[in-house]
């Protein structure tokens, strides 16, 4: 049979057919959302493998669910808080999040995940390793988990980074150091300013280097030391990139004014930009932490500014990512310790609530344009299928084709399964 031609026209109009059945939209924009990028940049991000990157963006402090995409209508707890109608029929959002409504094909809401913590300690050391902290040992976050799973994309630059606070962050637990995340404070300064000390010649700098080997070679002689061992390769990698042409990787000022202004000027918008770049150099796992969230006054007085920041920071990432093809193939996830309670409180905030909160999933592994269980009718517990904690991240391992169901033995002897002890949600996965 005779292969059908068609017009160029004809082609545009398919793929903006594909493109609106799998994302909920065609990166068009409108007019209360302009588009970052034309039409005719814009390419199907089809069926979602497995995740070869995540980029995982912690809302620190614990956001609000009932004003975020949880949002209630006909009670008082729904506070100033309204739902708008997003692009896939059924589903609202809170009413400070437009450029996300439009975007809702791409994206999987889960309103049912609790946990048993009102701490930020242990909700956030829980949230991000699928395990509660011991004294005896540390977990390993998933980005490390990525890390030592499915190894570098990219042999010049490290695979794992944490892009904003890193206090108290859980980093490569048991496992290797060297597949801990590298901290880059601000995403504006990435990682410009490595380079050897002024006063430090780099004739000496070497000698110091070669002589610190040598020590090190007699110690591991007769013993062997995984940690220093890891140590040594970060010093080694740490060398090679100083001066390289792939620390441009971390530099954001290489982007068009016009992205890097699309993003938002603020830490969180750039943040997100640079988690772009990182992973489009390769990186395995990025995690950028957006704090501010815990609003026990004032909640509403400091929200519009958050979640405007937060809207126009991740609309942007999911619309670049898809314009660079990279969607198709990297997971994003928004999560945050744990929800806001019902009630605003008596200085017009939300206090701490571990019984119901929300978070989102897009990109590779997802099936997107979804909502995923609920809370009751003022938010206050799960109503209908529950996601732990551990079966969310058990969702994010699947979701990147990561060995979720073996055992890995801690150096004490303990086993652990990548996270935890849930079961992914299959609802959720593509």
């Amino acid at each position: 049979m005779a292969r059908p031609e068609y017009s160029p026209q004809q082609r545009r109009e398919f793929i903006k057919s594909i493109a609106k059945q799998t994302l909920g939209v065609s990166f068009a924009g409108t007019a209360s959302s302009p588009s970052l990028f034309s039409e005719a940049e814009a390419t199907p991000a089809l069926a979602a493998g497995k995740a070869k990157h995540v980029i995982y963006l912690f809302m620190d402090g614990a956001m609000s669910h009932l004003d975020t995409f949880d949002p209630k209508v006909g009670v008082d707890e729904a506070g100033e808080t309204k739902p708008i109608a997003t692009r896939v029929p059924g589903i609202q959002y809170g009413n400070r999040f437009p450029k996300l409504a439009y975007l809702a094909g791409a994206i999987a809401v889960v309103r049912s995940l609790s946990t048993e913590t009102g701490a930020h300690e242990q909700g956030r050391y829980l949230m991000r390793t699928a395990y509660k902290p011991l004294n005896s040992i540390r977990h390993p976050a998933m980005g490390a988990w990525m890390l030592s799973e499915r190894g570098r994309l990219n042999p010049h630059l490290p695979g794992n980074y944490l892009i904003g606070s890193s206090n108290r962050h859980p980093g490569a637990g048991f496992l290797e150091a060297s597949l801990s995340p590298v901290p880059i404070a601000k995403a504006s300064a990435g990682l410009q300013d490595i380079k050897l000390p002024q006063y430090l010649p780099e004739q000496l700098f070497h000698r110091r280097l070669t002589l610190a080997s040598k020590f090190d070679q007699a110690f591991l002689k007769d013993r062997s030391n995984r940690a220093v061992e890891a140590y040594n390769q970060l010093y080694s990698e740490a060398k090679q990139l100083m001066g390289s042409e792939h620390l441009k990787a971390f530099d954001i000022a290489e982007e068009p004014q016009q992205v890097r202004d699309a993003y938002g000027n603020h830490s969180f918008g750039q943040g997100c930009l640079l988690a772009r770049r990182l992973v489009q150099g390769g990186a395995r796992f990025v995690e950028v932490n957006f704090g501010g969230w815990d609003m026990h006054q004032q909640l509403y007085d400091s929200l519009d500014q958050k979640a405007s920041q937060l809207d126009t920071g991740l609309s942007s990432l999911l619309r670049d990512l898809h314009r660079k093809g990279l969607l198709s193939e990297t997971l994003v996830v928004l999560t945050t310790e744990f929800g806001r309670k019902p009630e605003i409180n008596a200085n017009a905030g939300r206090d701490h609530h571990p019984g119901a909160f929300c978070s989102l999933l897009a990109g590779a592994g997802i099936r997107g344009g979804q909502v995923y269980g609920a809370s009751d009718a003022t938010g206050t517990s799960v109503e209908s299928d529950s996601v732990s904690v551990a079966d969310f991240n058990k969702t994010i391992a699947a979701a990147a084709g990561l060995p979720y169901t073996e055992e890995r033995y801690a150096p004490n002897g303990r086993p652990f399964k990548i996270g935890g002890d849930g079961k992914p949600v299959e609802a959720l996965l593509a």
